[in-house]
């Protein structure tokens, strides 16, 4: 029953109808679903894939050693570079970039049940507007809605990370004091911030990567129902 309602709603997105009303029309009679079906089918597929891009971010390593690793800003370099000198500070750059990464990977791990009480919430107009929107529509949506709980329940998990080697400390000062020189643009002291922000940009650039991959891809059409189905689009 899952599998024919993933395919009824992608099928909205790409079948070669005239209308909305026409591709809803003829789907409804041949598998008997009403809109309901239809927008819990698409939350269940939503659930389902769009969030198992936050599951793989929060495995270890999830940032740290893939495509979605947080770097320091350009500004920290500074401070990195200059403790590098101090005994003990050689491989400070190497221990922080690792601590900043291990924050996020365990931040990732609250966005699950966040986008599940996003996708839980979202109403029958939404789910249309999704289906007929561009091919990040889930993407933006989820973005929309989850943006703000999900920066609430990251940063705390980071700043830990963060304070346990004086990261923020050390960022705080150098952007501080280079502040103070005349004729130079101010920067951000605040660096749990950059890496909040930057654990959200790789985690909805994963999303939008799994959006499109579903949409689009036909390798993923692992079925002969749904090769059939998406078949409509490729004519």
């Amino acid at each position: 029953m899952f599998k024919k309602i993933f395919l009824l709603v992608f099928v909205f997105q790409f079948a070669a109808c005239d209308t909305l009303n026409q591709i809803a029309t003829d789907f409804l009679e041949e598998g008997g679903l009403t809109n309901a079906e239809v927008a819990s089918g698409l939350k269940q597929a939503l659930e389902f894939g769009i969030t198992e891009g936050a599951q793989k971010l929060s495995q270890q390593d999830g940032y740290f050693k893939s495509a979605y690793k947080i770097l320091l800003p350009d500004e920290a370099r500074k401070v990195t570079d200059k403790l590098q000198n101090i005994p003990g500070f050689s491989n400070i750059e190497n221990i922080i970039l690792e601590k900043i990464n291990r924050g996020a990977e365990d931040a990732a791990k609250k966005a699950a049940p966040i986008f599940k009480d996003a996708i839980t919430s979202m109403s029958f107009s939404d789910a249309m507007n999704i289906l007929m929107g561009p091919k990040d529509a889930a993407t933006s949506y989820l973005n929309k809605t989850t943006f703000n709980k999900l920066y609430s329940a990251f940063n705390p998990v980071i700043v830990q990370s963060l304070d346990k080697f004086k990261a923020r400390e050390y960022w705080s000062d150098a952007v501080n004091a280079y502040n103070k020189l005349p004729f130079v643009d101010h920067v951000n002291p605040d660096l749990d911030d950059h890496v909040t922000t930057q654990a959200l940009a790789g985690l909805f650039t994963m999303i939008e990567k799994k959006e499109l991959d579903i949409r689009t891809n036909i390798g993923s059409r692992t079925t002969d129902l749904l090769r059939k189905v998406f078949a409509k689009q490729d004519s």
